[in-house]
């Protein structure tokens, strides 16, 4: 038994060969985001904001700063997912929790649409990968940086997933 969302879910790869070529259409990306904005959030506190990159040298910029992202030199789109970590007076506890939410809908999205994209974790990098990350794209210091979905048309296909982990799987207790 399957629909059209389960299908999506499997199919969703990590794509790292995109058409350099071929930009993704302002539709396409508003659509993107709109569906990034329709994940579930804590509070409904919705901590997200998002740094939309088509411009061909901050991309180059970008994979440069980042050790994993030798594909932004071909995708004509990345889109930075931040989180606000306060509001006001109050801690927001779980922005990565819901930004990361918001970063699965945007793939999950973009595979509905026949792009491919990637995820590029930058929250937990290495050699201060956030600082520079944030200072390259001019994100305040109030904002946190949890990573970077490459996205576009793909130069490259992956077989779906299909089956259970049986070694994640643990029922009642592990």
């Amino acid at each position: 038994m399957t629909n059209q969302a389960i299908s999506t879910i499997l199919a969703r790869r990590s794509i790292r060969c995109f058409d350099a070529e071929r930009p993704v259409d302002r539709k396409i990306v508003s659509l993107l985001l709109e569906c990034a904005c329709a994940a579930p959030s804590a509070g409904n506190r919705r901590p997200w904001h998002f740094i939309v990159v088509d411009e061909r040298a901050v991309l180059d910029e970008l994979s440069e700063l980042h050790p994993y992202a030798g594909m932004l030199k071909t995708a004509p789109l990345a889109v930075v997912v931040c989180g606000e970590t306060e509001r006001g007076d109050k801690t927001l506890d779980w922005w990565e929790d819901d930004c990361s939410a918001a970063m699965e809908n945007l793939l999950l999205a973009a595979e509905a649409l026949s792009l491919g994209s990637v995820w590029l974790g930058v929250r937990h990098g290495a050699d201060e990968l956030e600082a520079r990350i944030r200072a390259a794209l001019g994100a305040p210091d109030s904002v946190a940086v949890l990573g970077i979905a490459a996205v576009g048309w793909p130069s490259e296909t992956k077989d779906p997933h299909s089956g259970l982990d049986a070694g994640c799987l643990h029922v009642n207790k592990w």
